[in-house]
């Protein structure tokens, strides 16, 4: 019942951030004069909904998102000869629709979006993901600044005595095992490395960094221990698998030197926020990239029962289950837990943010992307001393979006149900 709870909590929570998502599209949209006719979280039939001003508000039957209609995103219609194509019969059908909502008022006074100026749609476009970002920002900073973030340290808490050959699982180092690169310098627990190759060392991510650089190269190392330098014997460094950074489930063939670092609880500021969700953001983008194949794999791992990939995409449902479990686990401290369950709100809010900066229309990056062709058209335009050519018919991407927005209702609904029948075990 607790992991009910908790998981209800966060479901709760994502659905704020959908709708701050939505207000930040609005907010700048009203600035701009756009008319908001309607704000709703979910979809399908509406639930409840109440009229303030000009906006309804409301809420639908199925909360797994929300939207916030600005008026006119399609702009008219030019006049045409002969039968139009099944393309601009498609666009004309939305846009009648649209224009339904539209009185002469409306375009006398400038209320719609296709009038606004380039840097005013982008910033309408870009207000959602922007509030995502600064959740997540405001999130991470408060995490780090109150309770902190576990950091790896130059002291080296372990050494790795060996190293051992492709196939052995074994814990116990034999004759027949090679020496770790560390253990061959002499770095013992307690050390702290000062230099590598002559080169100062101020943090661990720059250690690991020339460690993985430096291939099967040699290694001078100079460690301090007791208060003394002491400048270990060469030796060099070995090629081993070790995790990409950009996409830690994967491995990938790097310098390796046998040590594990000491790690202490530090807290931060707001460039260490900063440096936290810029890695994510390099990590997030390596992720969406390989989304549709994540997909695939976890379509596999539901139907052979084979057990769900740790790194393998969710859902609302399944992010939510984990926030209920960890916050219901005995394994954890409350305060872990609790820190836990605010990491995991802000970085789905930070994939928010960058899944929706995609360059395809329906999401925001679509619309910003189609900003941007308008302004190069008519830059062009002016260049060449043609005739302004107006605003872009966004209603010719619409078959676009339609297929984007099929092929995420379908990755939606079989993540759902993987997250239901076959969800990731984390404890």
């Amino acid at each position: 019942m607790e992991t009910v709870i908790f998981a209800l909590i966060f479901f709760a929570l994502i659905m704020v951030s959908v709708g701050l998502h939505e207000i930040g599209h609005m907010v700048p949209a009203r600035l701009f004069g756009v008319k908001v006719p309607r704000y709703f979280i979910g979809f399908g039939p509406t639930i409840f909904s109440r009229q303030i001003g000009e906006t309804e508000y409301g809420l639908k039957a199925f909360p797994l998102g929300g939207f916030v209609q600005l008026l006119g995103m399609y702009p008219p219609g030019s006049k045409r000869h002969g039968k139009p194509s099944r393309l601009m019969q498609l666009a004309d059908a939305a846009r009648e629709q649209e224009w339904e909502d539209i009185s002469e008022v409306d375009v006398a006074n400038s209320r719609l979006v296709y009038q606004k100026k380039t840097w005013q749609k982008v910033t309408m476009m870009f207000g959602g993901p922007f509030m995502n970002i600064m959740l997540a920002f405001f999130i991470f900073w408060g995490i780090g600044a109150v309770y902190g973030t576990w950091q790896s340290q130059t002291e080296i808490s372990y050494v790795q005595p060996c190293v051992k050959t492709a196939g052995d699982t074994s814990s116990t180092c034999t004759a027949a095992d090679a020496q770790s690169p560390a253990a061959a310098a002499g770095i013992q627990p307690g050390d702290r490395i000062v230099s590598f190759n002559g080169i100062k060392i101020n943090s661990f991510d720059q250690l690991s960094g020339l460690i993985r650089a430096n291939l099967e190269n040699q290694a001078l190392i100079v460690v301090e221990r007791a208060g003394t330098q002491i400048e270990l014997p060469a030796v060099n460094t070995m090629i081993g698998q070790v995790a990409s950074e950009w996409d830690p489930t994967t491995t990938v063939s790097a310098g390796y030197l046998g040590v594990t670092p000491k790690q202490e609880l530090v807290h931060g500021g707001p460039l260490d926020a900063l440096g936290q969700m810029w890695t994510m953001t390099k990590q997030s983008a390596v992720a969406l990239a390989k989304f549709p194949v994540s997909v695939y794999f976890v379509i596999v791992d539901m139907v052979t029962g084979q057990p769900r990939s740790l790194a393998s995409p969710l859902s609302i449902v399944g992010a939510s289950r984990i926030a209920g479990e960890a916050a219901a686990s005995d394994q954890v401290s409350a305060d872990a837990k609790f820190v836990l369950f605010l990491s995991l709100l802000g970085s789905i809010n930070l994939f928010l943010a960058i899944f929706n900066m995609v360059p395809l229309p329906p999401l925001d990056g679509g619309h910003i992307a189609g900003a941007a062709y308008e302004w190069l058209r008519r830059k062009g335009a002016k260049l060449l001393k043609k005739a302004d050519p107006g605003p872009f018919d966004t209603a010719k991407l619409l078959p676009v979006a339609y297929a984007m927005g099929g092929f995420l209702l379908l990755c939606g609904v079989v993540l759902i149900i993987a997250d239901v029948v076959n969800p990731i075990q984390l404890f």
